[in-house]
């Protein structure tokens, strides 16, 4: 399976999926802590896929989204942003909101 069709089925098996440097319970960057901290905060059941563990996904998602940096955040299939966005629409009530309307919380 080539690293487009591993990012697909990790996207399509999880609700909510969060492309991370470590893991939810350690994560290795303060951007990544930042967003698994939030979905922590809003009771948010996600998968974290740890890009540390693989060079080839790490490279692979920055591809898939058009998207630079890590952590990436993705609800339904949809990519929502980095940390800089999930904060602001968490900080907003936006986040909170768009997983009510997807019935993730």
């Amino acid at each position: 399976m080539d690293v487009k069709e591993k990012i697909k089925n990790l996207i399509n098996e999880n609700n909510v999926c969060l492309f991370m440097k470590g893991t939810p319970d350690t994560p290795q960057c303060g951007f990544s802590m930042t967003v698994s901290n939030v979905l922590k905060h809003l009771n948010v059941k996600f998968k974290g896929i740890n890009v540390l563990e693989d060079d080839v996904l790490r490279q692979g998602i920055k591809e898939f989204s058009d998207w630079p940096t890590i952590p990436q955040l993705y609800v339904n299939k949809e990519f929502i942003g980095g940390c800089d966005i999930v904060k602001e629409m968490f900080e907003k009530g936006e986040l909170k909101e768009l997983l009510k309307e997807k019935k993730l919380i």
